[in-house]
């Protein structure tokens, strides 16, 4: 299995290769920009140059990045969405510079219009995203956590937009299990992830599931509200991750930890339980 964290670019961007290695990854995930500005830091040859220099001296693969959080391809503003857009295919340009083949976005939020809206609405942001798009990363779509209004909280919406996409093999899914649990997916419970997988294979294919975000929820079950806590010390706990690790399928995926830093634990204790389990 490949288990990694979300780790910080603070300082330069090739130092998150660092501290990946530091806390023991297989895997990591990046903002490679400010994720609260739509303003992009430039991209400098040297910089990209180093952090893929050092990247090919290390074991650890893949690598993904986390888009801002300000987009939202689901939005029925027009300024928003276009910003939105735009913002998207400036990330795909900067991963292929940076040799990162996945990034992680979140749908967002239609406001008052109807899912089916925001379903179509994000099939054209995908659509013009990668219209005139040459390269080969992929575009994780993320389930979300079930809160009012967004889209994504349930597998087959996902699956729809995916299925339906007219660049259907530059996108696939990223599974966050604090998101699923909050939306009312009860991992606890080993029919519910049997369930899980087997729509996603049914749907588009279990190989279109890339990644997993591995976070237990401070919140209870269906609660809609997006906490992350350490594994196995949450609403989740350590049941849900010995049940996600029970299907071989899963198991090839790479997880992503986005879980806290603190007193109780940091990311590397958390990554070594994941081992564990």
């Amino acid at each position: 299995m490949k288990i990694g964290a979300h780790v910080s670019i603070s300082g330069s961007l090739d130092f998150s290769i660092d501290r990946a290695i530091e806390i023991g990854c297989d895997t990591f995930q990046i903002f490679t920009r400010n994720p609260r500005s739509w303003a992009p830091k430039e991209l400098w040859d040297e910089g990209i140059t180093k952090f893929k220099k050092k990247l090919e001296k290390t074991n650890i693969d893949p690598i993904f990045s986390h888009i801002p959080y300000l987009v939202n391809l689901a939005s029925p503003d027009e300024d928003k969405w276009l910003k939105s857009i735009e913002m998207m295919k400036e990330e795909l340009i900067r991963c292929e510079k940076l040799n990162i083949p996945y990034i992680v976005t979140h749908l967002g939020s239609a406001k008052k219009k109807s899912k089916k809206f925001a379903i179509e609405q994000i099939s054209s942001s995908l659509n013009n995203i990668f219209e005139d798009h040459i390269g080969n990363s992929i575009i994780l779509l993320e389930n979300t956590a079930g809160k009012k209004n967004k889209i994504g909280e349930n597998i087959e919406e996902i699956c729809q937009i995916i299925e339906q996409a007219t660049f259907y093999e530059n996108i696939g899914l990223c599974f966050d299990t604090c998101h699923a649990f909050a939306s009312g997916y009860d991992l606890r419970k080993i029919e519910v992830i049997d369930d899980i997988v087997s729509t996603i294979d049914d749907l588009i294919g279990i190989e279109k599931l890339l990644c997993i975000h591995c976070n237990d929820s401070i919140f209870d079950l269906g609660e809609g509200r997006d906490r992350h806590a350490h594994i196995g010390l949450g609403k989740i706990g350590e049941i849900g991750f010995e049940n996600l690790m029970k299907y071989k399928e899963i198991r090839k995926i790479p997880f992503i930890c986005e879980t806290p830093v603190d007193e109780v634990r940091n990311d590397k204790e958390n990554i070594n339980y994941l081992r564990k389990i």
